[in-house]
């Protein structure tokens, strides 16, 4: 991971958008390279809500044929493009370069694919600022996983931390290991918290109160921790379609109360969170996601495991996975390879995104 160029400052957009359906995140940073290390300044953040019937666009879009996806893709890159717009505007503030991850459709790289739609194109076009997107498929198509991305910020930005965890609608964990950056999914989270929860009338489960007042279920807990992914060594990761195919039908099984079933899961969660992290007492983890804000997975987290836990404040604790989105464009414009290939399961690191000015 060697950079060969000189000090230099620059504004970077980064845009994610994540399977909780939440809202698009805007994050705008300034990144500075100098003497080898790379240095960040949150400017400015925030989420977008997605209009309600954008948000069930994307809900839906994995059913929908080729011609209405065609569609979606390009509306919603001319949706972001104006939130972009419009966010600068009012800040009164300009960016060097954008980074889009979009929003996942499919992913399913056992099968050499993976799709994020949210068209670059129309991206830069309507903000007037250059757009990478598409970062994903030039790893797949190296044999990796297209994922995690997220791994080259953790090094080169949050070094200090032991392990970086992520708990979004996956949980995911990045860390050095034999002087490697290794990456995973872990396991799911917030998508399934999300989901029993609207089943209550609630878009999720605030802090974790719904799930704490449940009991926990052994035998469902047995079957989830039995699934053949938690026996997978190496690089791999998680989509909806392994969510639906493979999780979904072993809660729906158990005739259960919510409650029960988000206990159940709550304790799934943790326990496959503690068997990746360390057990020693002083190596420091560093947790950002939504997930990170529900009161009762991080105090099973805090019992499950001895690693001192830090919780950032709370605009890294929302931001951070489009803050490198943004260091990613950066890496791009200097030719810098981004996907890991000992976190992805690549054959070798690459150079990801697609660039259109």
């Amino acid at each position: 991971m060697q950079q060969s160029f000189s000090h230099q400052k620059l504004n970077a957009i980064g845009l994610m958008s994540g399977t909780s359906l939440d809202g698009l995140d805007i994050c705008l940073s300034e990144f500075n390279y100098c003497n080898g290390d790379w240095k960040y300044d949150i400017l400015n953040a925030q989420t977008v809500v997605y209009p309600q019937d954008l948000s069930q666009r994307l809900y839906n879009s994995m059913s929908l044929g080729a011609r209405e996806l065609a569609l979606l893709d390009a509306d919603y890159g001319q949706w972001i493009g104006k939130q972009v717009k419009l966010f600068l505007d009012r800040h009164h503030i300009n960016a060097d370069i954008i980074g889009s991850h979009g929003h996942t459709v499919f992913h399913e790289p056992h099968r050499g694919f993976t799709t994020q739609i949210g068209s670059g194109a129309h991206i830069a076009a309507i903000s007037g600022i250059p757009c990478v997107c598409n970062f994903r498929m030039g790893d797949v198509a190296r044999g990796g996983q297209g994922a995690p991305l997220v791994p080259i910020g953790d090094e080169l930005l949050f070094g200090d931390f032991q392990f970086c965890l992520n708990l979004g609608g996956f949980a995911n964990v990045s860390y050095r290991k034999a002087n490697k950056r290794v990456a995973f999914d872990i396991c799911p989270a917030n998508i399934v918290f999300n989901l029993l929860s609207q089943r209550l009338g609630k878009k999720f489960d605030d802090c974790g109160r719904i799930g704490q007042k449940g009991e926990v279920d052994e035998n469902l807990l047995e079957k989830l921790n039995c699934l053949p992914y938690y026996q997978r060594k190496g690089a791999k990761s998680l989509g909806k379609e392994w969510v639906i195919e493979n999780f979904l039908p072993l809660i729906e099984s158990e005739e259960i109360s919510i409650e029960n079933k988000l206990r159940t899961l709550y304790e799934h969660v943790s326990y496959q969170i503690s068997k990746v992290l360390s057990d020693k007492q002083d190596e420091r983890v560093l947790v950002t996601g939504g997930g990170a804000k529900n009161e009762f997975l991080m105090e099973l987290l805090t019992i499950k495991t001895k690693n001192t836990i830090t919780i950032p404040p709370t605009v890294l604790v929302d931001f951070k996975e489009a803050l490198i989105f943004g260091l990613l464009a950066i890496l791009y414009l200097h030719k810098i390879p981004s996907c890991i290939a000992s976190a992805t399961g690549a054959s070798e690191n690459s150079i990801g995104g697609t660039l259109f000015y």
